[in-house]
């Protein structure tokens, strides 16, 4: 049989003819043009799902703001606008200074350590003195959150516990026993206080921030090793805690925003159903959030994390020794821990309710292979094997042990007792908002201690200024623009004081506004224009900055 014209090719033929098909598609022109339609299609699928998101009309709006804010930034630096912007900057920040930093002879200033070290009784006096600088009056419960204090009595429980494991720290297990031994129990207490299954696990952690980040972290991380997400993704309702932004920030996860309900002010599900994509990794929900006091919708929440395979993340920071006691105290409440088919984590801060010192929360997980993606070891390390379970490496066991204490001293029939006590607080402040101010209506429906309040006639914030001169600090919140108090123990005497000092408030906003103080200068700049936003996020750096102001 004849060979064919394809078999009768010689092999370098056959080679030459491959290159030649390869030289004809691989070239610069071709491959420039693969590139152009990569990006063509990349920024059309972002832009398809931000489309399906947040409609039509709400992303061109977002996209005129965006214009607005880049024209009027670069205009701003036009040299004598920006010599103006940074002279008004300048002086608002020298202000700031003015007001913070106390200049008295008499209060110690060390600028580098003494060349002697003084006695136990000069520190004692000099301790005196910083302590009794003039502050708002937290002990009159005339402060939102800030300071959740349990009592002289829990105080001394925290000092003494202190004292004992002063020195401990938890890096090192086999030397402080004692720390490692309440540290689980400490975790375990919450666990169970949230209905976490028997395989469920946490760890401690600095604060609310940190087991948020925790939480975060593992979510990436377990995207990238078992979904092989290379551009994880994570959707939080606009309420959320401002720790999901940093978490954003610091571990390159993409946060999908979506709104709330202007009237429930719970997460809009079919938003964060509309939000999710193959690089979704997390869902957030609060219970309650920050801003007013709101449970999200957690089961409606926790079905969409289930059928899309990801993580349903649920903060309790600010609910923490509050929420899973509601219907115990015998306050309505809503499905939130757990219980819920779908939650895979939960972060509930010990020193809110708990009364444990500062620098105490746990962050929980459904079990321990979640749990297990916050973790990081280095086997190969030259100092050896290095292991952690949170960010940080050394810690204070004497907070575990205090935050251990103090739960161990309270225990469930003082919580619920503390739960009726500051939620009923909180009831009495709303209702009696609703029943007699007119001029001003409450955020949503609270179930916790916090209380939202804004209002149609007049500038809430100038209510918050008003109030400030009284003695009551509470704190201001946007979109929509409100002040809200975090009711504590500190707080319940206070509240016939706060509602009358509040009327008087609205009564002089509404008949001599005066369009001044901190809060309508600092709010209202954020709302001026398109670059409000910017320019405050320079004030509050210049703010860090004066912290450190010796």
């Amino acid at each position: 049989m004849a060979p064919s014209s394809a078999s009768a090719l010689s092999a370098p033929s056959r080679r030459s003819l491959v290159r030649n098909a390869l030289s004809s598609v691989l070239t610069y022109d071709n491959a420039r043009t693969l590139v152009f339609w990569w990006i063509l299609y990349t920024y059309a699928i972002r832009a398809l799902r931000h489309l399906k998101i947040y409609g039509i009309t709400t992303t061109a709006l977002q996209v005129y703001q965006w214009l607005s804010r880049n024209v009027l930034l670069l205009a701003l630096r036009m040299p004598q606008a920006k010599r103006k912007v940074e002279a008004e900057l300048g002086q608002a920040l020298a202000d700031l200074e003015n007001k913070m930093v106390v200049r008295d002879p008499k209060l110690p200033r060390l600028l580098q350590l003494p060349q002697k070290g003084a006695s136990r009784e000069e520190v004692d006096a000099q301790l005196e003195l910083l302590g009794g600088l003039s502050h708002p009056a937290w002990e009159e419960g005339k402060v939102s959150g800030a300071v959740y204090h349990g009592g002289a009595e829990i105080n001394e429980v925290i000092l003494n516990a202190f004292k004992r494991f002063t020195v401990s720290n938890p890096l090192h297990p086999d030397v402080f026993p004692g720390v490692r031994a309440m540290e689980a129990q400490v975790v375990k207490m919450v666990l169970s206080m949230y209905n976490a299954p028997e395989e469920g696990a946490g760890a401690t952690t600095s604060g609310g921030t940190e087991s948020i980040l925790l939480a975060c972290l593992a979510y990436r991380n377990w995207a990238r090793e078992v979904k092989g997400i290379k551009e994880p993704e994570m959707v939080v309702p606009v309420s959320a805690h401002a720790a999901f932004h940093k978490a954003s920030h610091y571990f390159g996860i993409k946060i999908r925003q979506v709104p709330v309900d202007s009237h429930t002010r719970k997460a809009s599900v079919k938003h964060v159903a509309r939000a999710i994509n193959r690089n979704t990794c997390m869902i957030v929900g609060s219970a309650p959030n920050f801003p007013d006091g709101i449970i999200d919708d957690i089961p409606a929440m926790a079905i969409l994390a289930k059928k899309h395979g990801i993580g349903m993340h649920v903060d309790c920071c600010l609910g923490s020794f509050i929420v899973p006691f509601l219907d115990k105290a015998g306050f309505p409440t809503e499905p939130f821990d757990f219980r819920v088919e779908g939650v895979t984590s939960i972060s509930c801060d010990n020193h809110k309710y708990a009364f444990a010192a500062k620098g105490t929360s746990v962050v929980m997980y459904a079990n321990k292979d979640w749990r297990s993606y916050q973790y990081y070891s280095q086997p190969d390390w030259a100092g050896g094997v290095y292991a952690s379970p949170t960010l940080a490496g050394s810690r204070p066991g004497a907070l575990i042990a205090a935050a251990w204490a103090v739960m161990s001293h309270i225990g469930e029939d003082g919580y619920i007792a503390s739960c009726r006590e500051i939620v009923g607080a909180a009831r009495t402040l709303e209702t009696r908002i609703r029943e007699e101010i007119p001029e001003l209506y409450i955020l949503g429906k609270p179930l916790a201690s916090v209380v939202a309040f804004g209002s149609e006639k007049l500038n809430i914030y100038e209510v918050g200024d008003l109030l400030s001169k009284r003695g009551f600090h509470l704190a201001a919140i946007a979109n929509p623009p409100a002040l809200h108090i975090a009711v504590t123990r500190l707080t319940v005497p206070a509240v016939p004081q706060l509602i009358d000092d509040l009327k008087w408030a609205v009564k002089e906003a509404k008949s001599k506004p005066s369009a001044k103080g901190s809060l309508v200068s600092l709010y209202g700049l954020g709302t001026s224009s398109a670059v409000g936003p910017t320019m405050v996020s320079r004030l509050a750096k210049g703010f860090l900055d004066v912290l450190y102001v010796a």
